[in-house]
């Protein structure tokens, strides 16, 4: 039995992702004086009273406008509100009772679902003000509970409610076999279009307007290919172009998603070509050592030659030369061509990344590559390589025992990768080589 789901939903600046961040314990969600910074969902597990539930954040409902934002976020809120077992309203109490709130009460109360509703902003402890109580106005069968979500006060009454309206698996554990993928890449090359192919719905917040995104989103797509969590990162911009702070929050968020990540789908726009600032991206997932697979999408929108693939394919590998285990798809988020060829891709690099060898098996193939190719000499000293093992996956990580790992030349440490390579395949992952001379505790990458 899946955890239960709690949305947070109410008017834009209540103080929903306060409130999200505080109950997860992180920073997951970005928090701004600026109303509607939150666009979609977002997903974390919390915990209380050794209970764990699903806490969904969402952007803020303004039920009566039609622009074309705050309309998707609205849909997007009501797509949690569906899925939800439980839902924390959020009003503020400083604002007062206003007519949007009571026009989301009848809302959710068409939805049928249990509310609980929590007048946030409630700075002071002690006696409530006067101005709490005609929030009962909105007829709901809980009382509402005051809060302080910047400060914490009213969060445990909360969340006592909260967990009286749930049904909870004894048995339910931990997810197993979850594949955390972060798609990234810079604004409007169509990872949220992707993501919405890839699950079957409109997950996603969809718009032509470049940076729509802002948070890392967590959207769980399960299929006879496994369970997946695919992370949508906001567009990461040129740091020039980082101007205001909810921005410079996108970017750390986009980091951060790389870092949560086990593959990273890096999305690349077909019509406008490998850029400078797609390298930069994809460097951010190789020297995390994260998986990755290159993505061109909009490939519908592209006049097509015999040679038009291969041309792509050389001008990647070669603004991409530090990533050649990189595999390429060119892929249309809207017409769907080649997007399910992805969970394979992901599946392969997935298990690539995690492959581990014997330290046997290792140094039959670092004997026959020294036999090969002779370790370099400097001076009339040799290199000398006494045997490797692997110390962890993910990235795959080898050591390598020598007696002196300055003359363990950059160009040589490539070559014993390339022979990992072509040996055992590693298809989509880096791999990490770590030198180590013998009789010295000191490490060099």
């Amino acid at each position: 039995m899946a955890k239960p789901i709690v949305a947070i939903v109410g008017r834009p600046n209540v103080g929903k992702s306060t409130l999200f961040n505080k109950l997860i314990g992180e920073r997951r969600s970005i928090v701004e004086d600026t109303p509607g910074v939150t666009r979609d969902r977002i997903y974390a597990e919390a915990e209380w009273s050794d209970k764990r539930f699903l806490l969904v954040d969402t952007g803020g409902i303004e039920p009566h406008s039609d622009d074309t934002i705050p309309k998707q976020m609205r849909n997007q809120a009501e797509i949690a509100i569906a899925t939800a077992d439980v839902i924390i309203f959020m009003c503020d109490i400083r604002a007062g009772l206003l007519a949007d709130d009571r026009d989301i009460a009848v809302m959710l109360k068409k939805s049928g679902k249990p509310v609980v509703v929590a007048v946030n902003k409630v700075d002071r402890v002690g006696e409530l003000p006067f101005e709490f109580y005609e929030f009962y106005e909105l007829g709901f069968e809980r009382e509402p509970i005051a809060l302080s979500s910047l400060h914490g006060t009213g969060s445990g009454d909360l969340l006592d409610a909260v967990l009286e309206e749930c049904s909870f698996d004894e048995d339910d554990g931990e997810d197993d076999g979850i594949i955390n993928v972060a798609v990234i890449g810079k604004p409007n090359a169509g990872k949220s279009s992707i993501i919405n192919r890839m699950c079957g719905e409109d997950r996603l917040i969809v718009s032509d307007i470049a940076g729509t995104t802002r948070d890392a989103v967590d959207t769980r797509v399960e299929n006879s290919h496994g369970v997946y969590n695919f992370i949508d990162t906001a567009g990461i911009r040129r740091h020039s172009k980082v101007e205001d702070r909810i921005e410079k929050f996108s970017v750390l968020r986009a980091n951060m998603a790389v870092e949560r990540a086990d593959v990273c789908l890096l999305l690349i726009d077909a019509k406008d070509g490998i850029t400078e600032q797609d390298e930069k991206i994809a460097g951010i997932a190789h020297e995390a050592g994260k998986a990755c697979i290159i993505v061109i999408n909009k490939w519908d929108a592209i006049e097509k030659e015999n040679s038009t693939v291969n041309t792509y394919n050389k001008n990647i590998r070669t603004a991409l030369a530090y990533m050649p285990y990189a595999p390429i798809i060119y892929v249309s988020a809207l017409t769907g061509q080649r997007v399910a060829h992805l969970y394979e891709l992901i599946n392969k690099v997935y298990e690539e990344s995690r492959r581990r060898i014997t330290t046997g098996v290792l140094n039959d193939l670092l004997n026959d590559a020294t036999n090969r190719v002779q370790p370099p000499s400097d001076k009339g000293k040799r290199l000398k390589i006494y045997f490797m093992t692997q110390s962890s996956v993910a990235p795959p990580t080898f050591v390598v025992f020598c007696n002196s790992a300055e003359l363990f030349h950059f160009s040589y440490q490539r070559y014993l990768e390339n022979c990992l390579r072509d040996t055992f395949g590693f298809e989509g992952t880096p791999i990490k080589l770590i030198v180590r001379q013998k009789g010295d505790d000191s490490t060099k990458p």
